[in-house]
């Protein structure tokens, strides 16, 4: 995540802002440019960007306006009410029920950070609507008496149990599971990587390679997952996976380190943003300079500053003692298997890019 200033007065927001604390002003993430931006409201829904521009007028999405779960504009010329993050949900929460509004506030806010590190990889993510092929959905469902919702993936369709948005009951959740690390984030970066794996994997036709990584998918799910729960993973799990639970099938381990990675990115990504750049180890320990990268670092530099991003993190955290925020360990066949996801969306981009190439050239 890159750090963000107000338009009109250059103070420091964040993403999910809806109004500078210092100059008062709106406002709103623009998804076609990437920014966030300050707007001075005109006649009806439209507002203007502040300092104006030419072609600076948005409306704001029907869910920043009237629902108040949103901070995303739309084209003033768009005939979409929504914004690109909330066409893509199909079922929100009974927001007559207490508390929803609160569940699907946090669900919203955690989808629209994952689209943004999606968008920053070069990942396009269309809605069912305009592809109902490879689209992508969400569904925000609550689990009643007689049908239980779990939280999970279909060719495209993301379902999220809205109790996950509740901290208090996720965080039962956690420790009864005996997990070390539970977000409404995670669940999102960890989902969306099933739906990579249809597109990247199944769809690009590299079976052969994943397999020779992750182990052969083909693998009955359903006597996996109840050999998991009923055995627990291997004693030499960590050697070789992200997390105990990417033990149980191929899928769950690509998932899982999918969702690393994008812990991986997104981080190091708003270290950078912000000024921080983390030397290599060396006998000394870890050096903080402000210095900004000019680009993406290899996935070496990448991992290096991972390792080191993370001891600081988790040294910080211990300070206030606080859980680590951080708390795996990367073994080297974990390692090549982010390098493995590392390739596959370098790819991704290159691909992207020589499509946009060709369209424009004469």
């Amino acid at each position: 995540m890159k750090a963000f200033h107000c338009t009109d007065c250059g103070h420091l927001i964040f993403f999910e802002n809806v109004q500078c604390e210092r100059c008062g002003s709106m406002l709103g993430f623009i998804p076609e440019t990437g920014e966030m931006s300050a707007f001075v409201k005109l006649k009806g829904f439209v507002w203007e960007t502040k300092p104006a521009s030419g072609d600076g007028r948005y409306k704001p999405c029907y869910n920043y306006s009237v629902e108040k779960v949103c901070n995303w504009m739309v084209p003033e010329n768009s005939t979409d009410a929504f914004c690109h993050s909330c066409r893509l949900t199909a079922v929100i929460p009974n927001l007559k029920a207490p508390r929803r509004r609160y569940y699907w506030s946090r669900l919203e806010a955690a989808k629209r950070r994952l689209l943004y590190t999606l968008a920053v990889l070069g990942l396009r993510v269309d809605t069912r609507k305009e592809h109902p092929d490879t689209g992508l959905e969400f569904e925000f469902l609550e689990s009643r008496r007689g049908k239980k919702i779990l939280t999970g993936h279909h060719s495209g369709l993301i379902t999220m149990n809205i109790a996950e948005a509740d901290e208090v009951r996720r965080e039962r959740l956690r420790i009864a599971m005996r997990e070390p690390y539970r977000t409404l984030l995670g669940h999102f970066r960890h989902e969306i990587g099933h739906y990579y794996f249809d597109r990247l994997i199944v769809g690009a036709r590299r079976t052969g390679a994943f397999r020779s990584l992750f182990g052969d998918d083909r693998t009955d799910y359903s006597d996996a997952l109840a050999r998991h729960y009923r055995d627990g993973p291997t004693a030499a799990w960590a050697t070789n996976h992200v997390s105990a639970y990417a033990t149980m099938h191929p899928w769950e381990d690509w998932a899982e380190t999918w969702a690393h990675y994008l812990h991986i990115v997104d981080t190091t990504g708003t270290a950078r943003a912000c000024g921080i750049n983390i030397a290599q180890l060396s006998r000394n320990g870890p050096t903080f300079a402000a210095q900004v990268l000019p680009h993406s670092p290899s996935f070496d530099l990448l991992m290096k500053q991972w390792t080191m991003l993370t001891y600081a993190m988790n040294s910080l955290n211990r300070s206030m003692g606080m859980p680590d925020p951080y708390p795996f360990t990367l073994a080297p066949g974990a390692v090549k298997k982010l390098r493995f996801i590392h390739r596959l969306i370098e790819a991704q981009g290159i691909e992207h890019e020589h499509d946009r190439v060709e369209a424009i050239s004469p």
